[in-house]
């Protein structure tokens, strides 16, 4: 990678991590925050036949993070080209 600037190189690596905040985040709320904390007010709903606070810690945190890197896969080849470091 080849930045112009100094300043061009913080601030792509300043919105690197803002975007791998915001992911993280939201990873954390599914697999966490509905799969453990809120799995007892979610269980009284239902998804497929399951109870959602269940399907939340068995499958929904993970298709969220798969989704998450498709996600992060994008925004960054985007990034890269604002920035002029694509390939």
């Amino acid at each position: 990678m080849a930045f112009k600037s100094e300043e061009q190189a913080k601030a792509y690596w300043s919105e690197n991590l803002a975007l791998m905040f915001k992911l993280l985040t939201i990873w954390f709320v599914v697999s966490f925050g509905f799969g453990i904390l809120l799995v007892d007010v979610l269980n009284e709903i239902r998804f497929f036949g399951f109870k959602l606070g269940f399907w939340f810690s068995q499958q929904g945190a993970i298709y969220t993070f798969v989704a998450l890197i498709f996600v992060y896969a994008i925004k960054m080849n985007a990034l890269d080209k604002k920035y002029g470091v694509d390939e």
